[in-house]
């Protein structure tokens, strides 16, 4: 974090960090090796990308809403806050799902970035969230735990964890 302008913070997103954003999340795609035609929209007409992830959007059957984690016009990372669950997203998936672009791993920001997440679910008024990563993700599970995450099993190969917002 010592390279960073200011102390990183989630907002909502925002046309600011265009550079930064298609090259960190470039880079991710690369070393996750997941396509990266989503990318191309954001490419073509980034104001109209970032307009789509403003706000209250339903996704996966659900509201839920979408922060970037940046530092002036350095983009870090996504979390997506889904305001309820399915009975899909019960077994995989659950309330938040987060992502730090590979040049801002290993930092502590993925761990931030979900204490600022769990603040913005207490603020919707829910009591817990439910957390999931696959069952080989060391990282994620290390992050979830730090956040007062609770092991509530294992379902379709995702470790599930539950932490209670008032003790968060």
């Amino acid at each position: 974090m010592n390279d960073l302008a200011q102390p990183p913070h989630l907002i909502s997103p925002t046309t600011d960090v265009r550079e930064s954003f298609l090259a960190g999340e470039w880079a991710s795609c690369i070393e996750d090796d997941t396509p990266t035609g989503w990318l191309e929209p954001a490419q073509d007409d980034f104001a109209a990308f970032v307009a789509e992830r403003r706000g209250v959007r339903e996704r996966w059957g659900v509201p839920c809403t979408t922060f970037w984690y940046v530092s002036g016009e350095q983009y870090i990372g996504t979390l997506i806050v889904r305001h309820a669950l399915t009975p899909e997203l019960a077994e995989a998936g659950g309330h938040i799902g987060y992502h730090v672009v590979p040049a801002w791993r290993r930092r502590g920001h993925a761990t931030r970035m979900l204490a600022g997440g769990l603040a913005e679910c207490r603020r919707l008024g829910l009591d817990r969230v439910l957390l999931t990563c696959a069952a080989d993700n060391e990282p994620s599970r290390r992050v979830i735990v730090a956040n007062g995450g609770v092991p509530a099993g294992r379902v379709r190969g995702e470790d599930r964890f539950w932490i209670a917002l008032d003790s968060a």
